[in-house]
């Protein structure tokens, strides 16, 4: 996909920083005087995918949100794309989340508007783009997630899969640096979970986009960290052990607010940590 032209874009970051996609230095926050993130750092490089990994309640979607400016921390520094959201204004983070694309656990699609108007929808804010390579734009990021078909549907008409399926098309639309996933396969059955992994290990090894990934899932993680996709076949593939592939995939495990793990899946595990044995199991 082309990349897109913005009429008006934040300055560009500190060269020193822009192999860096995300970090969180020392990110503390919590609600009603009970602590969600503890003192969290970590970060995300340019064209990797981490997968965040936790009990319900342990910070996982609270990070999405703080990347995203929607809430801001109690301590500690958040940059995005060499930008310190936590400094921001709410008209100067409307310009860094151009560069984010959000696929809900729930899709969040807006049920009044066809298949093409919600994917459309954020170039349409877009004055500048004609609206032959926004039709150009959304087919192509429907064809992506094999669902071209569907551009004159309504929500209703489609499955849950799908739904999911325009979902991402809709994050992906304006090709965003940063694709962030709130728990994409949750209350999908097993084989609609398997397309939907699929589509997001193409976008991780086809685009080299950076993401993050809640999940509850473990198996879903693990298939992420053991296939790759391979464009010869249009297919996604099992990694084969010594298989010169780098698909640049991590995970950082939560508990109690604070990060226990940050690292590769064979660390994981591998790792003789009870805590992480123990939800491994």
């Amino acid at each position: 996909m082309s990349s897109l032209s913005l009429p008006v874009a934040p300055p560009p970051p500190p060269a020193e920083s822009r192999h860096i996609a995300i970090q969180f230095e020392d990110v503390s926050i919590g609600f009603e005087g009970k602590p969600v993130l503890d003192g969290v750092s970590f970060q995300l490089l340019r064209g990797e995918s981490k997968i965040l990994l936790g009990v319900a309640g342990s910070g996982k979607s609270t990070i999405l949100k703080l990347v995203l400016g929607l809430i801001r921390p109690d301590g500690g520094r958040i940059v995005v794309l060499g930008h310190e959201v936590t400094e921001m204004t709410e008209v100067e983070l409307f310009d860094v989340r151009r560069d984010i694309g959000m696929v809900f656990q729930e899709s969040a699609l807006f049920d009044s508007l066809t298949v093409r108007e919600n994917v459309s929808y954020r170039l349409s804010e877009e004055h500048d783009i004609s609206s032959e390579e926004i039709e150009r734009r959304v087919r192509e990021a429907l064809r992506f997630v094999e669902l071209e078909q569907t551009l004159d549907m309504m929500p209703a008409e489609l499955s849950g899969g799908m739904r999911r399926r325009v979902a991402i098309a809709r994050a992906i639309v304006s090709q965003p640096e940063i694709l962030l996933y709130d728990s994409p396969t949750g209350g999908l059955d097993p084989v609609t979970s398997t397309t939907i992994l699929e589509l997001i290990v193409k976008q991780r090894d086809v685009y080299r986009s950076s993401s993050l990934m809640v999940t509850h899932r473990l198996q879903d993680a693990l298939l992420l960290a053991t296939h790759w996709f391979d464009t010869k076949t249009n297919q996604m593939q099992h990694l084969e052990p010594g298989a010169n592939i780098n698909i640049r995939t991590t995970f950082m495990l939560l508990r109690d607010g604070k990060v226990i793990f940050d690292g590769p899946a064979n660390d994981l595990v591998h790792s003789e940590d009870p805590y992480i044995r123990e939800y491994l199991s």
